[in-house]
């Protein structure tokens, strides 16, 4: 048994201005500290995996880690036995869960977070594939993963990417909070905490903080939706009471 779940779960890779994961390095590199020498990444949520393990190999070689890239493996299940820390990268969700799926990596990947207490790096889908499920994704499904149930990490549901409404647009389609709202008027369905870009959610056992420079929103079913500043506190979603989980 090693120690407790340690999870770095990001809004975006990019923000507006910056370059490649610029916006939160300070956070990874906080975060991995100088225990860890490799990050296994996990490229499956787009459709170039080499492209993809080449940025982010760059940008990790430049923060003093090495990176190998899980698609690169013959056998992606013992490379996430063998990994010392784990990155997930954004995409497609969709894409992302079906491959983690298809390859078997799901429990693989829960025993070497949740008993092992490997660090876990998701962004934006790597973030939404950490949670319950991805239920509250932002993106199409252009491929079937065999359930909608993820890894099951935290006990509820994040949006990355969050957006509010723009009083100004003349746009008619729902806004993100009346989706949020939509899947909430299913029974049984968890938190979801929408996370704007910049923002991040750092998980170390049993105690979650908001981190990053923008802030959050925190939708409870029944219940109006919360705003909450970086630094908020937000332990008390890890206390699992709901069925859904895996």
């Amino acid at each position: 048994m090693g120690g407790p779940r340690r999870l770095l779960l990001i809004s975006n890779s990019t923000l507006h201005g910056g370059g490649y994961l610029g916006h939160c390095q300070q956070h990874i590199q906080s975060f991995l500290g100088q225990k860890v020498k490799r990050v296994l990444f996990i490229p499956y949520a787009l459709h170039d995996r080499d492209a993809y393990a080449r940025t982010a190999r760059e940008k990790f070689e430049s923060l003093g880690y090495g990176l190998d890239s899980i698609h690169e493996s013959c056998d992606p299940v013992e490379a996430v036995r063998k990994s010392e820390a784990i990155f997930i990268g954004g995409g497609n969700t969709f894409r992302l869960l079906k491959a983690l799926y298809d390859n078997s990596l799901i429990h693989e990947i829960r025993k070497r977070v949740l008993e092992d207490g490997i660090p876990y790096m998701g962004s934006s889908a790597g973030t939404n594939v950490a949670t319950i499920s991805i239920n509250t994704t932002n993106d199409m499904p252009i491929v079937y993963p065999p359930s909608l149930k993820a890894l099951g990490l935290v006990p509820f549901n994040i949006n990355p990417h969050y957006l509010d409404p723009d009083v100004k647009s003349t746009h008619m389609g729902e806004t993100r909070e009346e989706r949020i709202r939509q899947y909430h008027e299913e029974p049984n369905t968890p938190p979801v905490l929408g996370l704007r870009e910049g923002t991040m959610l750092l998980v170390e056992g049993d105690k979650a903080t908001l981190q990053g420079v923008t802030g959050a929103r925190l939708f409870l079913r029944g219940k109006k939706p919360t705003e909450h500043e970086p630094g908020t506190d937000f332990s008390f979603l890890l206390t699992d009471s709901n069925p859904l989980n895996p």
